[in-house]
């Protein structure tokens, strides 16, 4: 607390001069000394955050906002600088100079100081923070762009130069730091160009012509009033210095027009294509080029010097001919003009596809689908819809590149490469409406002529996840639910390659799956109201089939796991294992929570006690732990959390206790979100006989039956197949937002998982004991961990252990209030 003290001390003479200046009260500045303390009080923690500094130094930057309106308001007549004057800005750097000491490293610290200190006016100090961040971190290309810009701003082109160029050769593969050299030349010719425009001087011969005639009427003169030898021998000497004058505006003119003509520009575009010969660097400073406010004559010049390098250096990529190709586009080009470039573009592409050879045809291929894919994006914009008489402009540009497409398939030889059948499919089944047989004729835009082209290219090629999922989205529009089935089962059977994902979970998307009503009939659970504890006892000792695999998605994921095991490629088959298991953890976690939980235990638990209950309900609903909130019931996305209270410790509240106010109209739509769900995956109602107990939410979660269930799941999960750490850790994650009880079910997770990850589940577990009140137990478990792990596994866990009691390592709210309860020696363990 000393240092907080003598910071205190610093701060009496700034405040005294805010006092004398009318500027702030006496009870301001108070409170500001209490946020100041405050302030420093957590800079001197043993574990200073980055965060804490930041917060200091907006608190410093919003005082001194309010201390500038309020000069500005009460117009103080203005005198020699006081302390007052200066000290919150010094401040302000004091916090930053005071963080980097902490965390050198942080080169977004670094960029933050520089750009308060460009703020406050501090020039000086912007080229020392910016020396002292180049010392410490000579590889990072934004920090030389900042200084660049900063010497640029204060006109010192020179300084400019030198620092991207020094940048350069420690960055020389960097297509950010060559950008901005090739964007600093720019800008150096433009300014050239504006002076010289405004002191007269032409790159058109101007001032050699003044110059010759300055020569002339000197000759004429001394011709009037000159006789004899000597006026000879002047009028030579005069006539030698014309000619020298006349030689050097020559140089001077062919100079002035090489820099007017870019040769600086493209000197330093040449070097840059000789250090990186990539196709990321032609974009962009093409895209520079094009876009920088240039004389015409200028950019052309560039954009054909930086062409002749491309052709030269990448002159078969396809990437390369697609920028070749649209080097006409621009942002600002009329739609008319547009769909001339496009076509003619798309000429060049498709044409460089039919002359491709066999190997190169495939990604040619792939780039000519990426170019229509944009254009047509591009040309459905605004611009292009004013162009129209009965069809629009941008339906017949759309129907020529389809129609374009169409015939480049049926030109090339075989084999046709799968991203243009994919393609056609796609554009076919995304525009036939809008195209209509008034653009394409009905024999190729008719939903059966569809349907009979995405068979026909699944034939020709078999084993494409595009050109199958392509089929398998035209089968879902236009086939039968029973076709949609046989074409899925054939395109998981056939289908290889890095996308055999994708194919494998079309069907686990919530628009992609039809079902027959017989078959929704036939797997729904009886439709029968809100359901009691009672009720959720009798279905939970029925066990995992029917507690769970009466859900859809449960049944068919259940049919594609085994059948996820047979895939040819072994490293294919354990992926698709993987989300498969992934996904039915989360659907069965789903389903088992909402069958264990009646709807109206939902309600009670969400709402509160919102209606005439009575006061040992209450009572019992402000005690339970609550569960937690289904935002999508349809579907939970890979690696999201569902929102959870903790637990209450002893003395406080839960978040959702009763008769706290609340938004009525998220409850009434997650209301009606369930209902729809349950109606969904119901049957024919079947009469209750169980007598209706209100019971609190913990009560229907935490019975043993539900408890008997959830390790129904996790033993059926290790033996019927085969989950990775990631699985389990997932699992992990699902079973800890039930309510906390023993750990039970916790615990089996854990013992799965650690077989296969013993560092991070290990770490989590010690993590969910302590967050339960049992910090002894998650000490013994991190103290085996080198004995059951071995040394440095061990030293792992320690270290994430660390993290967690230091608040930088646990994801709960409450992990800083569950160390509180550890002594010092559990600390430091």
């Amino acid at each position: 607390m000393e240092r907080v003290q003598f910071q205190q001390e610093q701060m009496l003479a700034e405040l005294k001069d805010l006092v004398q200046k009318s500027l702030f009260t006496q009870k301001e500045v108070k409170q500001i000394m209490q946020k100041r303390t405050a302030f420093e009080t957590a800079l001197v923690r043993r574990i200073p955050k980055k965060s804490d500094f930041l917060r200091y130094a907006t608190y410093e930057m919003s005082l001194e906002a309010l201390r500038r309106k309020r000069v500005e308001r009460l117009k103080l007549p203005k005198g020699p600088p006081s302390v007052s004057d200066y000290a919150l800005v010094r401040r302000q750097f004091q916090i930053f100079e005071r963080a980097l000491k902490k965390f050198k490293g942080d080169v977004g610290l670094w960029i933050q100081y520089i750009q308060v200190a460009k703020k406050e006016g501090a020039r000086a100090l912007v080229g020392r923070i910016t020396a002292r961040a180049l010392q410490l971190h000579p590889n990072v290309p934004a920090l030389y762009v900042l200084a660049a810009s900063h010497e640029l701003e204060h006109l010192s082109p020179s300084a400019a130069r030198a620092l991207l160029q020094r940048g350069i050769r420690l960055n020389s593969d960097s297509v950010e730091m060559w950008r901005e050299y090739v964007k600093m030349e720019l800008n150096f010719v433009e300014s050239l160009r504006r002076r010289w425009s405004v002191l007269g001087i032409d790159t058109k011969g101007k001032g050699k012509d003044a110059i010759k005639v300055k020569g002339k009427q000197t000759n004429v003169a001394d011709d009037l009033g000159a006789s004899g030898l000597e006026d000879e021998i002047q009028g030579d000497h005069d006539s030698m210095d014309v000619d020298l004058q006349e030689e050097a505006v020559d140089e001077d003119e062919a100079a002035r027009k090489q820099i007017m003509d870019g040769a600086i520009v493209k000197a330093v575009i040449s070097n840059a294509v000789q250090a990186i010969p990539k196709i990321e660097l032609f974009i962009s400073i093409q895209e520079l080029i094009s876009r920088y406010p240039s004389p015409l004559s200028l950019r052309e010049t560039l954009l054909d010097h930086l062409h002749a390098l491309l052709r030269n250096t990448l002159p078969s990529l396809p990437a390369a001919i697609k920028l070749a190709a649209t080097r006409a586009f621009t942002a600002d080009l009329p739609g008319v003009q547009l769909v001339d470039a496009s076509r003619n573009a798309n000429n060049v592409l498709s044409e460089a596809v039919r002359t491709s050879s066999a190997e190169a045809r495939e990604g040619m291929a792939r780039v000519y689908v990426e170019f229509i894919d944009e254009l047509i994006r591009k040309t459905a914009d605004d611009s292009l819809r004013f162009y129209s008489s009965a069809l629009s402009a941008f339906a017949r540009h759309k129907a020529f590149l389809i129609s374009s497409l169409h015939l480049l398939i049926q030109q090339l030889p075989s084999p046709t490469p799968a991203a243009l059948l994919a393609a056609h499919v796609r554009l076919l089944l995304r525009h036939h409406a809008l195209l209509g047989s008034a653009l394409l004729p009905p024999k190729v835009n008719s939903p059966e002529k569809i349907l009979h082209v995405s068979r026909k290219y699944t034939s020709q090629a078999p084993s494409s996840a595009a050109v199958w999922l392509a089929r398998l989205d035209a089968e879902k529009q236009f086939a039968q639910p029973e076709d949609v089935d046989r074409a899925w089962r054939s395109a998981r059977e056939n289908v290889l390659g890095d996308e055999q994902e994708d194919v494998w979970l079309w069907g686990l998307r919530p628009e992609d799956v039809q079902r027959s009503p017989a078959s929704e009939d036939s797997q729904s659970p009886s439709r029968s109201g809100p359901r009691t504890v009672t009720q959720a006892d009798d279905n939970a000792r029925e066990g995992q089939g029917q507690v769970v695999r009466d859900d859809p998605d449960v049944a068919l994921l259940e049919l594609l796991l085994p059948e996820s095991k047979r895939i040819w490629s072994p490293a294919a088959a354990s992926a698709i294992h993987e989300v498969l298991l992934m996904r039915y953890a989360a659907a069965t976690h789903r389903a088992l929570l909402q069958r264990c939980c009646p709807l109206e235990v939902y309600q009670r638990s969400q709402h509160g006690n919102d209606d005439d209950d009575d006061d040992d309900d209450g009572q019992q609903q402000q005690q339970a732990h609550r569960p937690q909130q289904i935002h999508n019931t349809d579907q939970t996305p890979r690696g999201t959390r569902h929102a959870s209270t903790s637990t209450p410790h002893a003395g406080g509240s839960t978040s959702g206790s009763a008769g706290q106010p609340r938004d009525r109209a998220p409850q009434q739509q997650q209301q009606q979100d369930l209902a729809t769900h349950r109606e969904q995956l119901a049957g024919p109602p079947a009469p209750t006989t169980t007598t209706t107990t209100r019971a609190g939410p913990a009560a229907a979660l935490a019975h043993p039956a539900t408890v008997e269930a959830r390790l129904t799941r996790v033993r059926r999960l290790a033996a019927a197949y085969t989950p990775s750490p990631r699985v389990w850790a997932e699992v992990f994650r699902q079973e800890a937002e039930w309510p906390r009880g023993d750990g039970g079910v916790l615990g089996a997770v854990y013992e799965f998982w650690r077989q296969g990850d013993g560092v991070g589940a290990t770490a989590a577990w010690a993590a969910w004991l302590l967050r339960s009140g049992r910090g002894a137990d998650a000490l013994a478990v991190v103290g085996r961990a080198r004995s059951v792990l071995g040394e440095e596994a061990g030293e792992e866990v320690e270290r994430r252990w660390k993290a967690i009691l230091d608040g930088r390592g646990g994801e709960e709210e409450d992990a800083d209030a569950d160390v509180t309860g550890l002594t010092d020696e559990e600390r430091s363990l």
